[in-house]
Parts: structure tokens; sequence; C-alpha cells
């Protein structure tokens, strides 16, 4: 199950590190102030995802790449339109005559629309984007797929979606056969949609898809990331679209209720109105995040009274 830790302290900007247990794989949302992350979980982020480049999502990146620089991997960046120019301004501000060009690469996934990512690479020491290619999915590994909804905020804001891979377990009990290799070469035709497949098992020879009733698809843990945004319904049409029942959602609610005034100002939502998108998506666990700096706990506990009374409405 995919795990999420917020790593900035209140009075903080947000950052949430999500983690897949037993891999030491690490993704960062947002790059904030954050107290809370160490340099060894810096240097094992496979990839970053940026909903956008207002001061208080952006202002560590500086911090973060400087732990990763000379550790000669690939990180991925994703974010919304133009967010390689801004990765190139940051990188370029330094001087890096001591680093050598294998020192790291950044692949830059730059978000256009649903269907159209474009993606660059920069490498030190001079730091000039090159356009790789045009592809139409953002982020998948081993582990995890990543899907998105992109938010208005004055500004494109990205909401991410962290789909762990679903998992295909063996039903021993039910089967009547000696394990063997058998089992790994049904649960490859099973993924592989391969119902024909030929599995041998203790001499006798059978189609794949005479066994599957012995295999169980497990679907895997959704995690959703979703930050500034106003309280509008195009917003929450987007939201649905992508957020729809997913087990948890770490979802800004940047006012309290009280404040709602602000929050229709400056595009941001507020504690009630987060709440009630949560409880209209049917997400099974929703968690309040990034707070107005002005706050304090007693306005935090504000907001999320305020935020689970709404989410919990029958």
């Amino acid at each position: 199950m995919l795990q999420a830790e917020i790593k900035s302290l209140l009075k903080e900007d947000i950052s949430i590190l999500i983690k897949v247990p037993n891999s030491g794989k690490h993704y960062l949302c947002d790059c904030g102030e954050a107290s809370l992350l160490t340099v060894k979980e810096v240097q094992s982020l496979s990839a970053l995802f940026i909903s956008h480049t207002h001061i208080d999502h952006f202002s560590n990146f500086d911090g973060i790449f400087r732990h990763q620089i000379g550790s000669g991997e690939k990180v991925v960046i994703c974010g919304p339109g133009n967010i390689h120019q801004q990765v190139e301004a940051r990188l370029k501000s330094y001087t890096w005559n001591l680093i050598d060009e294998k020192a790291i690469e950044y692949e830059i996934r730059e978000i256009v629309s649903k269907e159209e990512i474009r993606v660059y690479t920069l490498r030190p020491p001079y730091w000039s984007p090159e356009f790789v290619k045009t592809q139409d999915f953002l982020y998948e590994d081993e582990y995890v797929n990543v899907d998105f909804a992109v938010l208005d905020h004055k500004t494109d804001s990205v909401a991410y979606l962290f789909k762990e891979k679903d998992s295909v377990t063996f039903n021993e009990n039910a089967s009547g056969f000696r394990k063997g290799k058998w089992i790994s070469e049904l649960k490859a035709a099973f993924e592989n949609h391969d119902p024909d497949k030929e599995i041998e098992i203790e001499g006798t020879v059978y189609k794949a898809e005479e066994l599957f009733s012995l295999l169980t698809r497990n679907p895997g843990y959704k995690l959703g990331v979703i930050m500034d945004h106003a309280a509008s319904e195009e917003n929450y049409e987007k939201i649905k679209t992508v957020f729809e029942e997913v087990d948890l959602v770490y979802i800004e609610s940047f006012y309290k209720d009280s404040d709602q005034d602000f929050a229709t100002l400056n595009y941001h939502s507020f504690a009630s109105a987060s709440g009630k998108i949560m409880n209209e998506c049917k997400v099974k666990e929703a968690i309040p995040i990034h707070f107005s700096r002005r706050y304090t706990e007693t306005d935090q506990e504000e907001i999320e009274t305020a935020f689970y009374k709404a989410f919990h409405k029958k």
C-alpha cells in the first residue's frame, strides 16, 4: 500500500512524500519548505510532481537538487506548461564549472493536455533543454501509474492520482495441484490476456483460461493529492472525473469557512468546500492540507472540524 507523509510543519509551505513500502522508491509532491524531509529521502526520489510554481510550492527545489547532483541518476519532474523553462532558470542561476555532465539528468514532463505530454531533458553544466518527444501518458513505473487533472488556480494547478499496480494472487487451497513454475506462467498469461497459453501441470496440458478461476485480481491502492484550486464547479467536475472512489486523498483546504471571501479572491478552496467535493467523490478517506500560514493551531482545528463535517455528511 502506498504511504504518504506530510513533510511540512504548521506555517511551512507544503511538501508531501509518497513511498512504496519495501522498495526504497519515493515520489515528492511539491517542493515547499519542508523541515521533516531528510537528505536520504531526497536522494531516493525517482520523480517530483509539481502542482504549480507559486513560490510556496516550488521554493525548496534548489535544496532538493542540491542533494541530487552527483548521483548520476535520472530524475523525472512532472508539472504544468512551461515548467521546463522554470526548472532551466533555477538551474542556470548557479555556476556549474566543477560538475561533470554525467552528474545527473533531469527529464521534464510538461503537461499540455491529457493527450499531450512534452518530454525534455536537462543535463549539466549548461542545462539547455532538449526536446525529446511527445507522449500520451504522464508517468508509469513498475509500482505505480499516475493520472492527473489540471485545475484552475488562476494558473494551471495539477492534481495527481497515484495508482498502485494491481496484484494477482493464487488460491492455493482451490487448486489441488502441487506448486511449481506453472503458477508464475499462469499469472503471466492472465496479465497478458493470453487465455490460449498452454500450461503444463503434472504432465497434463491445460489452456490458461481453464485455470484463471484460481487467480484473483486485487485492485491497487489509489492515493490522490489535490493542491491549490478555486472552489468552482468547473474544477469539481474535473476532480470527479479522476478521483471518484479513491482510497485516500490529501486536498488543499487553505481557508476557514469564515474566510471564504479570501478563497474566492485568491482562487483557493476553503474547509467545507473541500470536504464536500470529497464526499461527492465518495473517497474512502480524505485529509485536509495546506493551510494559510497566518493560521494558528486553533484555526487548523476549526478547518479540520468544518472539513470532516462536510466530508462525512450523509
